[in-house]
């Protein structure tokens, strides 16, 4: 909702501020310039990325106009690693195994939905609790190891925010190459009627005009949203690593949760208190 309130405030003011200084708006209308930025935009962006990166982006973008990850989200990922945590401590990692093998049919992780939809904090988990169910580790090694695999996740989420940026940095220079071509079609007409001249070159403005538009008000702050949805993505990440490491340290359930609690950023965080009171309800 922020992200269509926030299209709509810029949008908004550029068609008023245009429309009081005495603008048409049919002026603006010129499908051939947005098809020669847009689709060269689009073509660019299919040359320069893998199938897997712009189905992501796709999937980045519905997820950005989604509900996207709020308090409720980390806290269902402290509730869950409490429940993992909890069966360690009493019956051993072995017992979780049956989850650890098929979270799509765990009754725990079907206990927090917003937790389960997302692939890579399912795949982070169940992969990191198997390979400390297969021997013992220490806690430096783990953590070595959650390190780097955190560096790769993060690179390789961030790779739909990069893919946009790139495109939308590249508009402004779409929007010329269209302008140019406008002004090719108006050298035509030279010798013509004047007022037809006059038209053609400023629907040749208005590729300057849109590809420079759509750099900064739309591709850019995309791709800046998608990068955030990443980070908020990658705390929720860094905050299992750290559970699992103090686990590893042999610190007690809530003391390992209150080790990832502090990962959070200010406005996720809950207190100490706060999440003492979810557990217990927990147990």
């Amino acid at each position: 909702m922020q992200i269509i309130i926030g299209f709509v405030i810029v949008f908004g003011c550029i068609v008023y501020g245009y429309t009081h200084a005495s603008g048409r708006l049919l002026a603006l209308w010129q499908p051939a310039e947005f098809i020669i930025i847009l689709g060269a935009g689009f073509g660019a962006m299919v040359i320069s990325n893998p199938t897997y990166v712009l189905k992501n982006t796709v999937t980045r973008l519905k997820m950005t106009f989604g509900k996207g990850y709020g308090p409720d989200f980390y806290k269902s990922t402290l509730e869950l690693m409490f429940e993992l945590l909890e069966t360690i401590r009493k019956d051993g990692i072995k017992k979780l195994d049956d989850h650890i093998e098929n979270p799509q049919g765990s009754a725990i992780f079907n206990k927090y939905p917003e937790v389960a939809k997302s692939n890579v904090l399912v795949s982070f988990i169940t992969d990191n609790l198997r390979m400390m169910a297969m021997g013992k580790m220490n806690h430096h090694d783990l953590e070595a190891v959650l390190e780097l695999e955190l560096h790769t996740l993060e690179e390789d989420l961030m790779r739909p925010s990069k893919a946009l940026g790139k495109v939308g940095e590249a508009m402004p220079g779409f929007g010329i190459v269209a302008a140019v071509l406008g002004i090719v079609v108006t050298m035509q007409s030279i010798g013509g009627d004047l007022a037809l001249i006059g038209v053609k070159v400023a629907a040749a403005l208005v590729g300057t005009f849109f590809g420079i538009l759509m750099c900064y008000a739309v591709f850019e702050p995309l791709a800046a949203s998608v990068a955030n949805q990443v980070k908020k993505e990658m705390m929720a990440l860094n905050m299992i690593s750290a559970i699992l490491v103090s686990q590893v340290q042999g610190k007690p359930t809530l003391l390992a949760l209150d080790a990832g609690r502090k990962v959070l950023h200010t406005e996720y965080k809950p207190t100490f208190a706060a999440m003492e009171n979810w557990m217990t309800g927990q147990g």
